[in-house]
């Protein structure tokens, strides 16, 4: 039988590209979105994958939301914590509502997210848990205090909760995607991406969605039960933890 992923933030961007990429793996595929329901609706048109809606920053959202996709398609055994936003300025000028925003949705969700869907794993002794962190949670950036700290914390839990499941055949796994050619970077100014990104990039180019889509099917595989609490760095070399 099919297994079942749920990928938040599955039905535009990055999270689009993981849906689409682990249907056409064999998976019953569950997306999840925020707000936006005029992509929602277009991405369910054209690719045939049931979306929900909820805010990933409510654990009761999340536990309602989970309940559904699980009444409607079993239980989940691949999750993809892919959702976040980005509030970004200098820490100075911070409020506390745009630090806040961005670790409970970014961060936050992790917890909301995986906790209803952990212990289902293990007592079925299986499960796939994969994070989309940022290479700004490895490097830092600036204007991002809020989105770099809760993008490291994103590593933290993996390694974490790795540890803790290891025996029960759960793998917790991370990405860190680098510059991806997304609406979020395409709203970047043209003469800044090519003199100041691109430039910074090894392999000279943004990454494309699907690149991490690739990723995200590898590590869900069953065979791939060895490779657990691991940080996949996708960003074309432009840095190494």
């Amino acid at each position: 039988m099919a297994r079942v992923a749920l990928v938040t933030g599955g039905t535009r961007g990055i999270g689009a590209a993981i849906s689409k990429a682990l249907k056409a793996a064999g998976y019953k595929v569950a997306a999840s979105y925020a707000g936006n329901d005029a992509a929602a609706e277009k991405f369910k048109a054209e690719t045939g994958i049931p979306v929900y809606k909820w805010d990933v920053a409510s654990f009761d959202a999340c536990a309602a939301g989970v309940k559904q996709v699980e009444a409607d398609l079993g239980p989940v055994d691949v999750l993809v914590n892919n959702a976040g936003i980005t509030k970004d300025t200098a820490f100075h000028k911070m409020t506390v509502e745009q630090w806040n925003a961005v670790i409970n949705t970014n961060l936050g969700s992790l917890f909301n997210m995986t906790r209803q869907v952990i212990e289902g794993m293990r007592a079925r002794k299986f499960g796939r848990v994969i994070s989309i962190s940022s290479i700004n949670g490895q490097k830092g950036q600036f204007g991002q205090v809020n989105y770099s700290a809760a993008k490291a914390g994103d590593i933290g839990f993996t390694k974490a909760l790795a540890l803790e499941n290891a025996k029960g055949g759960i793998t917790v796994n991370v990405i860190c995607p680098g510059y991806i050619n997304t609406e979020m970077v395409q709203a970047v100014p043209k003469d800044v991406l090519e003199k100041n990104v691109i430039p910074q990039i090894p392999v000279a180019r943004l990454g494309e969605p699907e690149e991490i889509a690739r990723a995200v099917v590898f590590l869900a595989a069953d065979d791939a039960g060895f490779i657990t609490g691991s940080t996949l760095t996708v960003n074309g070399g432009q840095y190494h933890a």
